[in-house]
């Protein structure tokens, strides 16, 4: 069985898409998804530097550009499962077929701009904590008044809050545990993006969704969201809700999953599942980056994917 990711904001690298839009009609795809998201993605996928693409507004409706441009040069209907990871799962629910492509660019420039508006409310933060015990780690984050907002599998849970109490937590961290601060506009997936989930719920709600066609998986819990109405409620409320890729991982486990398809800019996912998914659970991976790691991809699909009965 296969399973096709799709990654996140951080996940991004200057001049990831140049080599994309070197295929047939990449270009006049990505000129029309910048009008729907209010964004030159061309530009930030080829010209832009690190600081400008690590813009929320900016990042967001990028990566899920990427994840279809890609996903349009795959055999899709051969694919079980899919999933994605934080804004990923715009993409990942497009590719599933709850709504078509320009619907998951449109929310994502909804929910980058409305994300970052909310980031410029309150002085917050994220910080990443490796190693520790998760249970312990969880209990400390929340005993500074922080959330853990997302928890990735892998010995990797990231805190989320007010500034100070990030660098107070920082100062104290839990038991074998290294605390990193990351370089991102605000709390993401915390009650302080709550006026993003308003904004984004409020567009939402005029999209046209189906069932998905395939198995879609969900941060929320990771579980297999089976109707297109309950997928889209899902991905108004992750805004403020931790992402559970923990949770995404064990049921890529329990589904017996034997391949994995990271679209671009891959990476990021491929090494949570690696250390993660391991001996008998161990999945092949291909990391499709360029269009020359398509042929790898494609015969991964021809090898591990189809449909169980």
């Amino acid at each position: 069985m296969l399973a096709v990711l799709s990654p996140g904001q951080g996940s991004q690298k200057p001049g990831f898409l140049s080599p994309w839009l070197e295929l047939p009609g990449a270009q006049a795809r990505l000129r029309w998804f910048s009008v729907l998201a209010g964004v030159d993605l061309i530009h930030l996928g080829t010209e832009a530097g690190p600081d400008e693409i690590k813009d929320t507004a900016r990042t967001q409706p990028l990566l899920v550009a990427a994840a279809l441009l890609a996903g349009d040069h795959l055999p899709m209907q051969d694919v079980a499962v899919v999933a994605g990871h934080s804004v990923g799962e715009l993409g990942a629910a497009a590719l599933a077929g709850v709504f078509p492509p320009e619907a998951a660019i449109t929310l994502a420039g909804v929910r980058g701009r409305e994300m970052a508006a909310a980031c410029a409310l309150e002085p917050t933060g994220m910080s990443a904590v490796l190693g520790g015990d998760a249970d312990a780690v969880v209990a400390a984050i929340e005993e500074h008044g922080l959330h853990p907002a997302n928890r990735n599998g892998a010995g990797q849970i990231v805190a989320a809050g007010a500034l100070d109490a990030l660098a107070k937590f920082g100062a104290e961290p839990p038991a074998a545990t290294r605390v990193r601060a990351l370089a991102v506009g605000g709390a993401f997936h915390t009650p302080y993006m709550a006026p993003a989930e308003q904004a984004l719920d409020a567009v939402a709600g005029g999209v046209t969704v189906t069932d998905p066609a395939r198995t879609l998986l969900s941060n929320r819990d990771g579980a297999a969201v089976a109707r297109g109405r309950e997928m889209m409620q899902r991905l108004v409320q992750q805004v403020t809700a931790p992402v559970r890729w923990d949770l995404v991982m064990g049921t890529l486990r329990d589904l017996g999953v034997t391949g994995i398809i990271e679209l671009p800019p891959a990476g990021t996912l491929a090494g949570l599942v690696k250390r993660e998914l391991k001996g008998e659970h161990a999945a092949e991976i291909v990391t499709l980056n360029t269009p020359d790691d398509l042929p790898a991809a494609r015969d991964l699909i021809a090898r591990h994917g189809g449909h169980p009965e």
